[in-house]
């Protein structure tokens, strides 16, 4: 079982490690391994994935992977990683985001596999029955001033200023971590790397008040070759559920990474064996232009958000855009890719008997008569749906729909044009 830790580092996916007995305590046994999701959106982001790819790797190794939701810590606030307080949610907004969250982690982890089995806690739950004046008492004791403020989650907001609320924070987070090793046997918390000091005072309480050992690793932040927070757009955020980033907009985000992160990328989110990455790593050394690595990793990582159909769907519309062949794409896609290019409304029903291909050029505005309609035919100018027109007496029929109401038009290489039909 060391393997994992191997592999983990391997890839670069560990940031630090707790201590070297780690690699001893995963030669002895397989306990369950937790990391924790506050509930602060309806959705989880595409940073999530590394550590949702680290349990996911740990149950694959034998290990029983927890996922712990901050229905409680949401309400407070993590201060790390962020220069001010976290706009305050109410426990509705809490509840209902972890409701949703708790959907996307059944795509990636087994929640039937004997005692690998996922598990989803909530820590609203032993919060609720636990009196501030007890905590205080058991727990608040323990922990110094001056340790917490030398925690780097604590000191990085010392000057922007951090409330009491967030300052307690740490507390409840060791406290999660105490918990789930009485519980639930869990002595390994897997996390970001700004979760380093909440993870190390969770061991630190363990110790104290157990007198046992637990450990940490944490994952690196990702962050762009141009310095740009990964997961990050002009248009936003990329997010996991496909109401909020389509599978489309999440597939054109991976395969236009650069060259420089592609690799890298493809260890953290993968499962590619690092000898097939390798492979990849040379092929951008030898066929750049042909972006292999990167249709790859868009490949990989949409399939493994949205399952193997929407991967499709995404691959072929982004194939759409070099001239790939358009067929079988839902229609909100297709308005993704070309959100304003001309338009012209048919009725579906003409479809029966078929509509001349040189009249629809003219309703959709790509030219301005018929006998030019015929010349751009002639001259292997037109194509519907990214195959070339041969006939000049062509007829759009039910056959040519690429979508459920959509036909597409291409004059020349890049201009497009949308026919629907109702």
């Amino acid at each position: 079982m060391a393997q994992i830790l191997a592999d983990l580092k391997s890839r670069g996916l560990v940031f630090q490690a707790t201590n070297e007995n780690l690699d001893k305590h995963f030669l002895l046994e397989t306990c369950p391994v937790y990391c924790g999701f506050d509930p602060t959106s309806a959705s989880l982001h595409i940073g999530s994935l590394l550590p949702i790819l680290g349990l996911m790797r740990f149950q694959r190794a034998g290990f029983r992977p927890i996922i712990l939701l901050g229905g409680a810590t949401g309400l407070i606030g993590d201060p790390s990683g962020k220069s001010s307080e976290r706009k305050l949610l109410t426990k509705e907004e809490i509840e209902a985001n972890g409701k949703a969250i708790k959907n996307q982690f059944r795509r990636f982890l087994d929640f039937d596999k004997g005692k690998c089995s996922a598990l989803i806690v909530d820590n609203s739950n032993w919060f609720a029955r636990y009196f501030f004046v007890d905590f205080l008492r058991d727990i608040g004791k323990h922990f110094s001033i001056g340790n917490i403020l030398a925690k780097e989650s604590v000191k990085n907001r010392l000057e922007a200023g951090v409330s009491f609320t967030e300052f307690s924070y740490i507390l409840m987070q060791a406290y999660d971590f105490l918990y789930l090793f009485d519980t639930l046997g869990c002595r390994i918390q897997l996390g970001g790397q700004d979760q380093w000091g909440n993870i190390t005072a969770g061991i630190e309480l363990i110790r104290k008040l157990r007198g046992k050992e637990a450990f940490g690793v944490t994952f690196p932040l990702i962050t762009t070759s141009s310095g740009k927070k990964f997961g990050k757009t002009e248009a936003g955020t990329i997010w996991l559920d496909r109401n909020l980033t389509s599978p489309y907009q999440l597939y054109q985000y991976m395969v236009n990474t650069s060259d420089r992160d592609v690799v890298k990328y493809l260890q953290y989110f993968t499962f590619l064996t690092l000898e097939e990455i390798k492979n990849y790593s040379e092929i951008i050394i030898k066929e750049p232009e042909k972006r292999k690595p990167q249709k790859r990793l868009a490949w990989e990582v949409t399939r493994l958000v949205h399952g193997e159909k929407m991967a499709g769907m995404a691959k072929k519309a982004s194939e759409v855009l070099f001239g790939g062949e358009v067929s079988e794409i839902a229609d909100e896609t297709l308005e993704e890719i070309f959100p304003d290019v001309p338009k012209a409304n048919f009725i579906a029903s003409k479809l029966s008997k078929g509509i001349e291909l040189t009249a629809a050029l003219v309703s959709c505005n790509a030219v301005s008569s018929k006998g030019e309609a015929k010349r751009l035919i002639s001259q292997g100018g037109v194509y519907v749906n990214n195959k070339k027109v041969e006939s000049l007496n062509y007829k759009l029929t039910f056959n040519d729909l690429a979508s459920e109401h959509f036909i597409i038009i291409r004059t020349g290489k890049k201009r497009f044009f949308i026919l629907r039909f109702d």
